[in-house]
């Protein structure tokens, strides 16, 4: 009988409610999930960067072409996302792909990256808001407490902007989740048709005002190093084209579409960059002889005219086109805000489902929405407006790493059940995947390869600094995690050791080089006469040694904090490696006879009935609060034992039943077997099982036919696939298997 307390409760709130538990619940359309997804991928940071950077590293031509292959390296990315998304619709996107297929330990250092890369595009996109309304308001909000933080003004009312936005977005996706949804929609809308207006204003009027896009290429450079600068930096320009990922649980539409959907994610979100570009170079002012000579003079201008797009809206639309630039520039900040806000609330929830954060973060409120992981978002972000955009710069620069990690687990995800599904356009892509990524981690690594400049110094050190918290983080983890998910790969955490040092030590190198030229430099203007008049109070041969001491301090000390940094790195990961050995020398003694005996067969060794009992009830919580998108149970019988035990005693039955167990063990060797009866026998498919199941069953069902003739072990069974829209607790699952079970148990009778 239908429980109309939950039905009433259901009815008010708009949610399911299952045993008391309030779902996420789908409500984000195919047209939704493209906008969010284009929105959260291109920003302020964008707009401007791609307007003036890329120009000035690879011109027109080469910046439009450069933006086609990033795309294109999308694309292959989109279709790894969608292999994921098919298997695990779950929240937490790449946490809940990588959970599955490589364990919690690999989970954990992808989820530590992604947080940040996240948190840094949120926090970039508000703190542009001053920026922005310094263009139209002038020096209005540039009051109350005001400091410099790396060259870079902070005055408190700029601040109060930002915090007021982070605020603003917070509540919206906390307290009203589908007006948020509009308004990402809606500023998607805005942004991608107010730059074609532009664009097409500016295509049809430049040539009758003169202007020209040439040149294609930056003059006195190679041209392939160009391109490829442009094409490297894909990860940090698409980054959030994936974030829908993380609510894939609130989908309103078939998974199949998901491929799709990003697929044309990419699509606008590289026009929008190809159309900036465009828009950039149709228009410059007077005194300037081309657009280069123009871009490369912006930091010297000041209003809208050091933002090159809005000067030639200007140009073409007067007002108007400023107007227009403007609310595709806000519409920009706000659906970045709300769509990183959505994926990195949804990416907490399921890491706190798993324990990496207090459960409390994965508590739903009454409309399904994440409450407190939103408010531990806002309460974070607060303080940043307040050190300033150059530190944020170098925090959004460490950004490109994360991306690159992220995005190589998920393909290395894909490629894997791919392989074990036999699907060969999945391995191509999987593998596509893992060899890009590498070769942009090289080419970040050495940015020589490309002559670009790469990352400042401050970004690798940042990025060296979030890696040993980490380690510290998730020696906390290990600590307190009581259902010993964690700390089971230390290969993983040897490998992040790896890439910390190597990152470091890149780090000390730019510390160094740095030194040294700004030691020549002073040397320089010594002898041209322009350095300080103190310099030229002391002897030619003192100044010369004193500047070199300075540089040998500064590299001593770099040497000093890269060797902490070792040290630091070393003792985390060797404790943990250590707590791992105590965990399983605990576990070896806490698997004495007594627990020996509750959770193992005495006759068999497999999995016991009470272990059984404790799997159904943890899969229960893992249904009620969404974190389990796929799995299968397989139920077996085994036939005839009646009759052995009958006619051949109840030894006989017994070594009848260990060889029953010896087959079904060695043919589902990744999944758990559990003895839940005198013949009978379930199998709990999660993984490379799960993914290989229909293999799996059809082997058995060849040995099984095969021994039915020759007189061999015969073992009935049934298979049935977890039905998120269905089932709401384990045992319905089991019930359809075992209703299978039976039927085969009776075909199989017939046919001895």
């Amino acid at each position: 009988m239908e429980n109309t307390s939950d039905k009433k409760e259901a009815d008010m709130t708009g949610q399911d409610v299952q045993d008391g538990a309030v779902r996420l619940k789908p409500y984000i359309t195919p047209f939704g999930a493209c906008a969010i997804s284009t929105g959260s991928a291109i920003g302020w940071g964008s707009f401007v960067f791609t307007g003036n950077s890329y120009l000035l590293k690879a011109g027109t031509l080469g910046s439009v072409i450069g933006i086609i292959i990033g795309g294109l390296i999308m694309f292959i990315m989109a279709r790894n996302y969608f292999c994921m998304l098919e298997r695990y619709p779950e929240a937490g996107g790449v946490y809940a792909y990588v959970t599955g297929v490589f364990g919690h330990d690999r989970a954990f250092l992808v989820s530590w990256f992604l947080f940040l890369t996240y948190m840094s595009v949120f926090w970039a996109n508000a703190t542009s808001l001053p920026l922005f309304a310094g263009n139209f308001f002038g020096d209005m909000f540039k009051f109350g407490l005001h400091y410099t933080i790396a060259g870079y003004e902070v005055w408190l009312g700029e601040a109060l902007i930002s915090v007021l936005f982070i605020v603003l977005s917070g509540i919206i996706c906390m307290k009203y989740k589908k007006s948020g949804y509009r308004i990402a929609v809606v500023s998607a809308v805005v942004f991608t048709a107010g730059l074609a207006v532009c664009l097409f204003a500016a295509l049809c009027g430049m040539g009758a005002a003169g202007y020209s896009m040439a040149p294609g290429l930056i003059p006195d450079k190679r041209i392939a190093p160009q391109i490829i600068g442009i094409a490297c930096m894909a990860p940090w320009a698409f980054v959030g084209f994936e974030n829908i990922s993380h609510s894939a649980a609130e989908f309103d539409f078939p998974r199949r579409k998901t491929f799709g959907i990003l697929s044309f994610a990419v699509l606008i979100t590289s026009l929008l960059y190809i159309a900036i570009i465009l828009l950039s170079v149709s228009a410059y002012p007077e005194g300037y002889n081309s657009w280069l000579e123009y871009i490369a003079d912006v930091d010297n201008i000041s209003g809208l005219n050091r933002y090159p797009a809005f000067h030639a809206a200007e140009r073409y639309l007067g007002y108007w086109g400023i107007a227009i630039l403007a609310a595709v520039l806000f519409a920009l900040i706000i659906s970045s805000l709300i769509g990183m806000i959505i994926a990195v609330s949804r990416l907490l929830y399921a890491i706190a489902g798993d324990g990496i954060i207090p459960e409390k973060y994965a508590a739903l409120n009454e409309d399904g929405v994440p409450e407190k992981a939103i408010g531990i978002i806002m309460l974070i972000s607060v303080f940043v407006p307040f050190i300033g955009r150059t530190a944020i710069g170098w925090i959004v620069d460490v950004t490109t790493i994360g991306t690159i990690l992220v995005y190589c687990f998920v393909s290395a995800a894909a490629y894997k059940v791919a392989k074990l599904e036999y699907d060969r356009i999945g391995q191509i892509s999987g593998i596509a995947g893992i060899v890009i990524m590498a070769f942009l981690a090289m080419v970040l690594q050495f940015p020589g390869l490309t002559g670009d400049a790469g990352m400042a110094k401050e970004s690798y050190f940042l990025f060296t600094v979030w890696g040993v918290l980490g380690f510290l983080f998730f020696r906390w983890v290990v600590s307190r995690d009581r259902m010993r998910r964690f700390g089971n790969s230390i290969v993983v955490w040897i490998g992040m050791l790896a890439l910390v040092l190597f990152t470091a030590l890149v780090w000390m190198s730019e510390s160094t080089q740095s030194a040294a030229e700004d030691t020549i430099n002073e040397i320089s203007a010594y002898y041209k006469g322009q350095a300080d008049d103190s310099k030229y109070e002391m002897l030619e041969k003192d100044f010369i040694e004193d500047e070199i001491r300075g540089m040998k301090r500064v590299t001593a000390g770099n040497g000093f904090v890269l060797f902490g940094l070792f040290v630091l790195s070393t003792v985390i990961v060797s404790s943990n490696y250590q707590t791992m050995k105590k965990r399983e020398k605990e576990n070896d003694e806490a698997l004495g006879v007594v627990q020996n005996m509750a959770y193992r067969d005495q006759l068999t060794g497999v999995k016991s009935k009470h272990a059984y009992a404790e799997k159904e009830e943890s899969m229960n919580l893992r249904i009620k609060q969404s974190l389990v998108a796929e799995f299968a149970i397989v139920v077996c019988d085994v036939n005839g034992l009646k009759q052995i035990n009958d006619t051949l005693g109840h030894k006989a039955g017994d070594e009848y039943i260990k060889t029953a167990c010896m087959m079904i063990c060695k043919l589902f060797k990744h999944s758990p077997v559990f003895r839940i009866g005198g013949d009978e026998f379930v199998v709990v498919m999660e993984g490379e099982d799960y993914a290989n199941r229909l293999h799996l069953m059809a082997e058995l069902e060849s040995m099984v036919e095969n021994n039915n003739k020759v007189g061999g072990v015969v073992v009935a069974a049934g298979l049935t696939d977890y039905d998120s829209s269905v089932d709401t607790s384990f045992r319905q699952v089991f019930d359809r298997a075992d209703s299978i079970m039976y039927l085969r148990k009776k075909e199989l009778k017939s046919n001895s």
